[in-house]
């Protein structure tokens, strides 16, 4: 069935200007993104095969270019639309922290982290470095690993933070599978940072998980 043969209020578009685009289903809002469909398939029917396919649209949305456009229906056109609509995206989530104010709340520096992370298929260690007064020097991604670890090594976070002349640091990684609790590695590897980082003066005051169901704070934990 294509979407002109649908009742008006159940088109995907008419019901974002009707009631809001939080009342859309996640199909809903993949075919308004996608616009067209394919030979025998309404774009509705392709965006929830797509879903199927990819598992959710976490999982679609970062998929790398090359299992994205291998799919029919899809191609390098609307992989770059969409990689620029995060972008986007991203841009608006982060531009709190990105004018060299102090970082305000746990609650930015969550929503920064979790905007550039947690679509990730493969884990990443990131530093957020800071000034004295806790303002964002650089969002640095440094070391990236496979599906469940990424090799890290102080000397470098160290040498990073020299520098960027950084007073403080924020560390943060993913874990693809979303689940956002710190495992025993995740502890001790936070611990000999922070002790290579205070031989030149360097404070660690977090290390954030990022899970697409949320985000972990080991200072917030008494874990540092």
């Amino acid at each position: 069935m294509t979407l002109k043969a649908l009742p008006l209020a159940e088109r995907p578009r008419e019901k974002l200007l009707c009631h809001g685009a939080e009342y859309l289903s996640d199909a809903e809002l993949l075919a308004l993104f996608l616009r067209t469909g394919m030979r025998g398939r309404s774009v509705l029917e392709l965006s929830r095969k797509l879903l199927v396919d990819f598992g959710s649209l976490r999982r679609l949305l970062g998929a790398s270019a090359q299992r994205f456009c291998a799919e029919p229906g899809l191609g390098e056109a609307k992989y770059a639309q969409l990689q620029a609509s995060l972008e986007m995206a991203r841009r608006v989530l982060d531009e709190p922290l990105i004018t060299g104010e102090p970082l305000q709340s746990p609650a930015d520096t969550r929503r920064y982290l979790k905007s550039r992370l947690v679509t990730r298929p493969h884990e990443v260690f990131a530093c957020l470095f800071l000034d004295n007064r806790h303002r964002i020097i650089s969002y640095d991604e440094m070391f990236f690993g496979t599906i469940d670890g990424a090799a890290v090594y102080p000397r470098e976070v160290v040498r990073r933070a020299l520098d960027h002349n950084a007073a403080a640091l924020i560390l943060a990684h993913n874990h693809p599978s979303g689940v956002a609790e710190p495992s025993t590695a995740d502890i001790s590897l936070t611990k000999r940072l922070r002790q290579a980082l205070e031989l030149v003066d360097v404070r660690v005051l977090d290390h954030m998980i990022i899970g697409y169901e949320g985000v972990t704070s080991l200072a917030e934990r008494g874990l540092l």
